[in-house]
This record gives structure tokens, C-alpha cells and sequence, in this order.
């Protein structure tokens, strides 16, 4: 399964990286791909969203799936 999510007030390869990591520690997750440019994330895995949303909020980042 593959989320979509757009993320934002990353500035820097820094906030690119923390989104990155902060993800990759859910539960389920398999793989992920931050864009700082795009303001996204793409998660491969069976996470649950709404818990990918809290990790990157939780990093002081905003994020909501995409539809």
C-alpha cells in the first residue's frame, strides 16, 4: 500500500531528513521517499495514516494525506 502525504514547514535537507526518519519509525512502514521541494512524502508499507500524520507532527512538521 502506498500514502501520500503533503508535508509542510520542512526548509531544509535537515527537515527533509527528521520527516524521513520520524516516519520510517512507524509501525509498518517499508519504505519512504520525502520531497523538501514538493512539500510530500510517499510511504510504501501498511501503516496506518493517521499514525504517519502524528510522527511527522510530532517532529513539529505539518502533514495531511492526500486524498
Amino acid at each position: 500500500m502506498t500514502t501520500e502525504l503533503t508535508v509542510t514547514g520542512m526548509t531544509c535537507g535537515h527537515c527533509e531528513k527528521a520527516v524521513q526518519n520520524a516516519l520510517k519509525n512507524v509501525p509498518g512502514v517499508q519504505d519512504v521517499r520525502v520531497n523538501l521541494r514538493e512539500g510530500s512524502a510517499t510511504v510504501q508499507g501498511d501503516a496506518d495514516p493517521q499514525a504517519l500524520v502524528a510522527a511527522v507532527t510530532e517532529e513539529g512538521y505539518g502533514a495531511q494525506v492526500r486524498a
